[in-house]
């Protein structure tokens, strides 16, 4: 059997982690015999993360020797070129690419597939992908993994996204209170700059939020959109004496952070990565109204009817005893975008919730997203480096990098 490049296409029901185990310990799956006692090496966001623990705990910098920045510091596109570099250095016969794409924009993806083609010739890859779009141009293997079951695909056209026009049946359900506020203005961001020593991130950023407004943030890794976001917040310091103005009081008058975050519904796959507690899928969603990530006190008769509300909206109160840690990653990302939307908050953030998605559970949380923005009142700022089909925003804000800091665009 030759040695060649695979395609293995991953969903919510792969045994990934599993099966990276089995090829890296020299036990692969029948169809890739050929990588049997082989060199390997892994490149994900997982190795990534293991580098970065490593600074953090103990300032040893291995794949950033070269480097004065931190490698938490860096962009996710500069932590993934400092990743590849290393791993290449080391010359193994073959990689396995676990979603390289993720979290990275589109110039970025481009000259990592540019790099990923050159390297070729050396190197097997096994790409693992959840996302058709990102399949490299010179892989003609493809394999589906079922479970742990690796299935030879040959039509590429079985995958992608399997949804219903309308995924979702009903209305969402009702706020469980009103918000104060008498203006049409969440929040007015004014010639806002923030440079971190000398370093510039944003350059005199002008944005305004309103109610109801459907907003999509994108740009380029590095341009600040986190930056951005902590401003919004209110969490970022960097916003006192500037004209930033949070549902109606400007930054260091006296407001309290935790009146800010009540106002906010906020969402980033990073708040469960690590998440191990097992609290099931009911108290998960009630835990929204109370900002908490897990339920630790006694929910309300109608904290429960509100919870099965949004449970049977999103099909899943058969799953409502079921302990959130056991759900399938596109089920999770749904459950805490209900969470973060259950008490109907003036603005909802949504930072990059389809990162690692399989192409079916992205576009059925777009189209969750959608239905939330066009059948209530909040505002809704959705953060992606990809253009997800479907995605309806009203307006689109992107970061432009310059040399003085990132400028932003409304388009």
């Amino acid at each position: 059997m030759k040695f060649e490049h695979w395609a293995v296409f991953i969903n919510n029901e792969s045994h990934k982690s599993a099966f990276i185990r089995a090829v890296l310990n020299g036990q692969p799956p029948k169809a890739l015999n050929a990588f049997k006692d082989r060199n390997g090496s892994l490149f994900s966001k997982l190795a990534i993360e293991r580098f970065i623990d490593e600074e953090d705990r103990h300032g040893n910098k291995i794949i950033t020797k070269d480097h004065e920045q931190s490698l938490r510091s860096m962009s996710s596109g500069e932590q993934k070129k400092a990743l590849l570099h290393y791993l290449l250095a080391k010359q193994p016969e073959f990689m396995i690419l676990d979603n390289p794409f993720d979290n990275l924009d589109i110039d970025s993806q481009e000259k990592l597939t540019l790099t990923l083609a050159a390297e070729s010739i050396r190197t097997v890859f096994v790409l693992l992908i959840s996302r058709r779009v990102d399949l490299l141009p010179f892989i003609m293997n493809h394999a589906i993994l079922d479970k742990l079951e690796l299935k030879v695909q040959y039509d590429l056209n079985s995958i992608g996204p399997q949804l219903m026009a309308e995924p979702f049946s009903g209305k969402i359900p009702e706020p469980p209170q009103k918000w104060k506020h008498t203006t049409n203005e969440l929040i007015t961001l004014q010639n806002i700059n923030v440079r971190f020593g000398n370093k510039p991130i944003l350059q005199d950023i002008c944005w305004t939020i309103k109610k109801g407004a459907f907003w999509q943030l994108i740009g380029k890794n590095g341009s600040g959109k986190t930056t951005l976001l902590s401003m919004i917040t209110g969490e970022n310091p960097k916003g006192y004496g500037q004209e930033l103005y949070l549902f109606g009081r400007k930054k260091g008058s006296g407001e309290s952070i935790w009146d800010i975050k009540r106002k906010i519904g906020y969402f980033t796959p990073a708040m469960t990565d690590k998440f191990t507690g097992y609290h099931s899928v009911e108290n998960m969603i009630i835990s929204g109204l109370n900002d908490s990530i897990g339920l630790y006190i006694k929910p309300s008769e109608a904290q429960q009817r509100l919870a099965k509300e949004w449970l049977e909206l999103i099909g899943m109160w058969p799953s409502r005893d079921r302990h959130f840690h056991d759900l399938s990653m596109g089920q999770k990302r749904l459950v805490m975008t209900v969470r973060a939307m259950i008490k109907h908050p003036m603005l909802l953030i949504l930072d990059e919730p389809t990162a690692g998605l399989d192409d079916t559970s992205a576009a059925l949380l777009v189209a969750l997203v959608n239905k939330m923005a066009r059948e209530s009142a909040i505002a809704t700022i959705f953060v992606s480096h990809r253009k997800e089909p479907g995605l309806d925003p009203d307006q689109v804000f992107e970061l432009q990098l310059h040399e003085k800091g990132s400028k932003g665009v409304i388009k």
